[in-house]
């Protein structure tokens, strides 16, 4: 599927890729909104690229009513992919906790992420990177999608050796402490309950539950230390 024809709105931006909200050009225009990942990099590592194959090739696995899903993946002659979704409207859960959340707001999203990845587990799917910027929210219904499936896992159960830290996978600030490689524990779906709640204590109180200068103590902190009450 070609974007050339939408105009591209970044909506998310981190080191490794931006996701757009691509419109369709003119006035006048039958094309459905999409959502557009591509890397951030010009020339994009072989890992940014797997992340975009690995998401791509779950298209099957990945359910509207709780997955935003590939459309396409495409790599020009410059190894610069683009991977294309459907677009269910809202935006990433990153963009509404720009502090604390309202309650009523807070519980019925909060209601939405829960239900998503109920769905997701039942699929026999783990996230491994559950995080706001993969939440993609509708303010007005409340409706809740998850997306960022490029490291996701089919297995039941997986377990992390340990790995130089620049090698691991996932989001420090939110990564159960059994995905750092550090404990003789195996990677299941409650990983990424440990990540809801990481989601959950950041949207009531406005904050992480830990702070840290470097990845050394982001693992400290999940591993050793309890968070302040919200």
């Amino acid at each position: 599927m070609s974007v050339s024809g939408y105009i591209l709105e970044p909506i998310r931006e981190d080191d490794e890729f931006v996701l757009y909200r691509g419109r369709g050009r003119g006035t006048r225009t039958d094309k459905p909104d999409v959502l557009v990942l591509k890397p951030a990099a010009a020339r994009p590592r072989l890992r940014s690229l797997n992340k975009l194959k690995h998401e791509y090739s779950l298209r099957d696995e990945l359910l509207s009513e709780w997955a935003i899903r590939p459309l396409s993946l495409s790599q020009d002659d410059n190894e610069q992919a683009t991977l294309v979704f459907e677009c269910p409207g809202g935006e990433p859960l990153d963009r509404l906790v720009v502090g604390p959340m309202e309650m009523g707001q807070f519980l019925r999203i909060s209601v939405g992420l829960a239900t998503a990845l109920i769905g997701m587990h039942k699929g026999g799917l783990i996230h491994r990177d559950l995080k706001p910027a993969n939440v993609i929210v509708n303010p007005a219904a409340f409706q809740v999608w998850l997306t960022g499936f490029g490291i996701a896992s089919r297995l039941v159960r997986e377990r992390q050796n340990a790995t130089p830290l620049e090698s691991i996978e996932g989001t420090l600030a939110y990564m159960a402490p059994e995905q750092t490689g550090r404990m003789n524990r195996s990677i299941d779906s409650r990983s990424d309950l440990y990540a809801l709640g990481v989601i959950l204590y950041e949207m009531v109180t406005g904050r992480l539950p830990f702070s840290a200068s470097d990845s050394m103590e982001w693992m400290h902190c999940h591993i050793a230390r309890q968070p302040a009450p919200p």
